[in-house]
């Protein structure tokens, strides 16, 4: 009776990924019919142009709660809603897939290892570091999707897994995204609509900034070297990988460059130089950038000699690797949408923030730092949750005799570092990088727990010095 009991629990499989969102989808049904409907009255800031929460006006409202129907039709208005970026992935990817078709990847990577050598590990951190400070400063991350299906690619050929290669993106552009310094859509909506001189508390922040990635860096490497010594230590060993982009490093020692495929790596360096320059000065989004994508996909086609009807059976054999992925956009929005037809993100707000009033200060800090967490799983997006968190964290935390200050870090915190981890985040990037949510979870779980601490102890530290 033991060895069956044993066997059963060890024998345990996490669901679908698909299994797991549909299920979340069911709960927010739930309790659009449990939690009564209400929301804040808002106002247009006079600053930023962006509508605000009015501190203490919270009121319930009579509503009709989404039926069984409805779930099946946020679903598809969670697709038609994130079409855009549905879009781009199948463009990024169909352009990174030609490249890989016609050689060029194999190639570039067959000169690179004969290059550096034993230091192409040193991609990960320089990566990573590259994509934390654009994420930190400029606000980048969404733009950076089209790069999950090159690095995934990339660094399974020198010896790494799928995780490593889509990790080192993820992370790289969403924990510098959290340790927002001038990031644009987090730390300057929050500080401006807290009331707090605008960028202001720039040292704590670039310390918060430097100490994260760091330890994300470590522990990525760590992992790595794990996987590259024993590839059996892997989270996704087991898991079939797509053959365009299964690799060895054995397999490109005699691979030389031919003059088209020189011309495809020109491209696709030119075409991430320009996505940079027109995200940062142009004030390209998605649709363009999806854009950009496709006529790059042309492009690389009519470099690599395909004729018209080659280049359309490409794209097609492309799209078959990144459906799985592509579908989950709409799973995550079809969340979002449930929510705001019942009207419950709001009540869910008031009702947490509730808890922590009239305690000591450290107490408030802690609840406002635990409260903001759990507020991600229910709002997606920095800003929206900048908006309708902040006009009450900020004057909650005075109360208190805490500074606006920490408040804004209390958000940043529970904002941005929770996103790699609550599904209603990483779904999509996981869907990217062809990473099961299961497999991310055995990976990412020990992360986010040394994440945990460290926001306590830059809470701690900060209501101590009374930061401000």
């Amino acid at each position: 009776m033991e060895t069956k009991k044993k066997k059963g629990l060890s024998g345990f499989k996490m669901p679908h990924t698909y299994v797991i969102l549909v299920t979340i989808m069911v709960v927010m049904l739930l309790l659009t019919h449990i939690v009564p409907a209400g929301e804040y009255d808002r106002v247009e800031d006079p600053v930023s142009g962006k509508m605000v929460v009015v501190p203490g006006s919270y009121h319930t409202i009579d509503v009709d709660a989404p039926g069984f129907f409805d779930l099946f039709m946020a679903l598809q208005t969670g697709y038609v809603d994130a079409a855009n970026i549905m879009f781009l992935i199948i463009f990024a990817y169909g352009f990174v897939y030609v490249l890989t078709k016609n050689g060029t990847m194999d190639a570039a990577l067959g000169t690179l290892v004969k290059k550096v050598g034993n230091r192409v590990q040193l991609l990960i951190p320089i990566t990573m570091l590259i994509l934390g400070f654009l994420g930190s400063t400029m606000g980048i991350y969404e733009e950076v999707y089209g790069l999950f299906p090159v690095f995934v690619g990339i660094f399974l050929a020198l010896g790494y897994d799928t995780l490593v290669g889509g990790a080192v993106i993820f992370l790289g552009v969403s924990i510098g995204y959290a340790a927002g310094t001038t990031n644009p859509y987090n730390i300057a909506v929050a500080q401006d609509v807290a009331g707090v001189e605008l960028y202001s508390g720039m040292g704590m922040r670039w310390i918060i900034f430097a100490v994260f990635e760091l330890v994300t860096i470590v522990y990525l490497m760590r992992y790595a070297a794990k996987v590259k010594a024993d590839p059996t230590k892997s989270v996704m060993y087991g898991v079939d990988v797509d053959d365009v982009q299964r690799k060895s490093l054995a397999d490109l020692d005699d691979v030389r460059m031919t003059p088209r495929q020189i011309l495809c790596l020109l491209e696709f360096f030119g075409v991430i130089g320009f996505l940079l320059y027109a995200v940062l000065n142009l004030g390209w989004y998605v649709d363009e950038i999806a854009a950009l994508f496709l006529m790059a996909m042309v492009l690389a086609g009519i470099i690599s000699g395909y004729s018209a009807t080659e280049i359309c059976k490409t794209f097609i054999e492309s799209t078959k690797s990144m459906v799985g992925s592509m579908l989950i956009v709409g799973f995550t929005r079809g969340i979002t949408i449930l929510m705001k037809q019942g009207c419950i993100t709001d009540t869910i707000v008031y009702g947490l923030v509730s808890l922590f009033e009239g305690g000591s200060s450290y107490m408030a800090a802690y609840g406002m730092l635990i409260m903001q967490n759990i507020i991600k799983f229910f709002i997606n997006g920095s800003t929206s949750q900048a908006t309708i968190t902040m006009p009450i964290m900020a004057p909650t935390a005075e109360l208190v005799g805490l500074s606006k200050q920490i408040a804004v870090m209390a958000y940043q915190f529970g904002n941005g570092f929770a996103d790699f981890f609550w599904p209603t985040g990483c779904a999509l990037c996981c869907g990217l990088m062809g990473v099961p949510l299961n497999k991310w979870y055995k990976f990412a779980t020990p992360l986010f727990l040394i994440f945990l601490g460290l926001e306590f102890a830059f809470i701690t530290a900060a209501v101590f010095t009374g930061y401000c």
